[in-house]
């Protein structure tokens, strides 16, 4: 199957040429990854890539990717961190329907994981709850994405936390 996310990295002083680093990614297996490169010290790579799972399409493209640019720092997997907005669109409703629902059920909405101006949740923890309330029609293979990036971007957070399992975690993916 096939599988839409994104990978957000962080490069070293040393990995400033950005052709060299497209020409490396493409060497490396990334020819299925829109490249973007418009913030300094920034890469963004959209990938469409077959697995047997999300989460082995995930893996893949991090070891490509790790491959080619071994100085990259992975920021973020996704999509994962959502807006409201991102949600609906997902969800196939409008952004003020998002908002009545989250609302008028906010006992057993899923928590934020930063409320603010501008709150941000886990995508397939809102998935997961809109899906058990029936009514939406939402791709699993987009709730598998949203599920795999979710588990990377909290294991690549222990990783900071926990010197053993970073360890652990970056022999096999990182």
């Amino acid at each position: 199957m096939e599988y839409v996310f994104t990978l957000k990295y962080g490069l070293s002083a040393e990995d400033c040429d950005l052709d060299a680093i497209v020409e490396r990614l493409g060497e490396a297996g990334c020819d299925d990854a829109t490249v973007g490169v418009g913030q300094a010290g920034r890469l963004a790579l959209l990938f469409s890539r077959e697995g047997e799972s999300a989460f082995a399409a995930l893996v893949s493209a991090l070891k490509d990717v790790k491959q080619a640019v071994p100085s990259a720092r992975l920021v973020e997997a996704g999509p994962d961190f959502v807006g409201l907005t991102d949600v609906a669109e997902v969800a196939g409703v409008s952004r003020q329907n998002m908002r009545k629902l989250m609302l008028s059920h906010a006992i057993d909405f899923p928590p934020p994981v930063h409320e603010g101006s501008a709150s941000v949740w886990h995508l397939s923890d809102v998935l997961d709850w809109l899906n058990a309330r029936g009514g939406y029609d939402i791709r699993p293979d987009v709730v598998d994405v949203a599920k795999s990036a979710k588990q990377i971007n909290l294991a690549k957070e222990v990783r900071a936390l926990e010197p053993r399992f970073s360890r652990r975690l970056e022999r096999l993916v990182l």
